[in-house]
This record gives structure tokens, sequence and C-alpha cells, in this order.
């Protein structure tokens, strides 16, 4: 199907994304943050015969604005400015990795303009949302081949050296194999772009706003499913302690034999979850 075009005017510049099929609104959010938003493309087959599908980069990296800033925040108010874009009023909205993340600060400050939420294997709300025992995983799942380089760079960044694109990339490659259930058998990184200001600012603003996410979360009644990748190295505590914050809105999914990038793993199944969220909608 035919993919168009839209822009929507957010503070510091414009938000750039394309929307195509049929059916109810449905916004994607991809992860990073500030990586390029092109691997969803993936993902929009299965969604596009029965759902409006928009999905936009965000702020941080062409063709959007690579202006600031990249708090948490903002990044959730541009969501809904991308709303407004595209005419919706309410709308499904799906965010995968950092996009599940930001999908929990929509969830507290926007919930008016949700119908409904799938929170994609995500960097939880909860303690440190599972960023270390990912990391940790991701790691632990390293080629032995591929070590050395990986602790290099990622010592430098320890240290507070800002790596360059390139090697943020490199690094990003390197631990590739690991985000799937079947590390040996990974398909290549595909072509990927990184705005490090955007990244490194919005990772920040993460770590800042976590202690409080929680309280915000509660007593959230917008109908939520959290689907896990069961052999992911995000843990599954990021969905089901994120869960157990929103309260009875809030379920979770776990697909087994599946990493980190669910559609690629368990074709279907994102598609699958969300008919039945609209299913059990009151």
């Amino acid at each position: 199907m035919g993919a168009e075009t839209f822009e929507a005017e957010v503070p510091g510049g414009v938000l750039v994304g394309t929307v195509s099929g049929e059916g109810p609104p449905l916004l994607l959010l991809h992860g990073g943050p500030a990586l390029g938003a092109e691997y969803l493309e993936e993902l929009v087959p299965e969604l596009e015969d029965g759902y409006r599908v928009a999905r936009y980069q965000q702020r941080g990296l062409a063709p959007s604005t690579t202006s600031g800033p990249f708090d948490v925040a903002t990044q959730a108010a541009d969501v809904t400015l991308v709303l407004d874009a595209l005419g919706w009023d309410r709308a499904y909205v799906a965010g995968h990795s950092w996009g599940g993340h930001l999908m929990l600060h929509v969830l507290a400050a926007h919930p008016d303009r949700l119908l409904g939420s799938l929170v994609l294997d995500p960097l939880g709300g909860v303690g440190d949302g599972g960023a270390a025992e990912f990391g940790a995983e991701l790691t632990r799942r390293l080629a032995p081949e591929h070590r050395p380089r990986f602790e290099e760079l990622d010592a430098r960044e320890t240290a507070g050296e800002v790596l360059t694109e390139e090697e943020s990339l490199e690094a990003l490659e390197l631990v590739w194999p690991g985000y799937y259930a079947d590390p040996e058998h990974a398909p290549a990184m595909p072509p990927t772009r990184m705005g490090v200001e955007a990244h490194l600012a919005t990772w920040a603003s993460v770590n800042e706003e976590l202690p409080g996410l929680p309280a915000r979360l509660a007593g959230c009644t917008v109908p939520t499913v959290f689907v896990h990748g069961a052999e992911s190295p995000m843990p599954l505590t990021a969905s089901t302690d994120s869960a157990a914050a929103l309260g009875a809105a809030a379920s979770v999914v776990v697909l087994d034999g599946t990493g980190h990038f669910l559609w690629h793993e368990s074709p279907g199944a994102v598609r699958r979850t969300l008919d039945d969220l609209q299913v059990t909608l009151p």
C-alpha cells in the first residue's frame, strides 16, 4: 500500500513521518533513542491491512528536526502534536524498546489521547527500567571475538568520552546478535543512523524521570498490553513491574522463542495482540 508523507510542527521545527493502510488509527514509536525509524517498516505490512498506520522520525535525526529539547516530557508532547497533525483526536499507540518507555510517559501525561496502548519489549518504568540487567545480558551474549573491541568502546564511554556516531553504531553492531533468541543465526544489523547528541540527552532525561514515573502511572485506565520476548535481553520485569504500576488496565503477553525484535521471530504476534486489544475494549 502506498505511504503518504506528513509533517507535524513541534518546538524546534517539524517531525516527518509516513502513514499508510486503512482502519483504526495506529501510531508507532520507534526505539533508540535517536535511532533511525526505518527498522519499523518491517512491522508495517502485518498491520496496514487493518489499521491506518503512522510512524515518524523522532527529533534528533533528519528529516525531522535535529534541534532539542530532547527531554522525555518534550518527546511525549511530540506524540500529541503528531496526532494533531494527523487529525486524530485519539489513537492506538504502540512503542518498541525506548519507544515503549516513551509510551509509558504518554500514558502518564496524555492518556486522553489514547484508545489503547501496546508496549513492545520496553525499557520499563520502575527502578532502572531493567537497564542494568539488559546491558549485562547483551554483554554476556557477545561473541568472543567481538568482546575486546566492545569493552574498549564501553570503557571510553563510561569514562565520559562522547563516542562518534560511527563508533556508537559500531558498538551496537557488535551486540546486535544478542537482541535475538538465537544470536548465532541472527540477521545482520540493517543500515542504521544515530543522533548522538539527542541520544545522550534523552538518556539523561530518562534517568532523571524514572524515580517518579511509577506514581504517575498509578491508576491509569487506558487498556494497555505489554508484549515481551521470552528470550529478549531485556528482563521480563521491565514489563511486569510496569504493568503492576499501571494497575488493572494493564496485562502482559510473553512470546516464547522470541527476542527483542518481536515481529522477526514471532511474525503476526503484534497484529494479533493489537486485534485482541480492540476486541476487549469496553
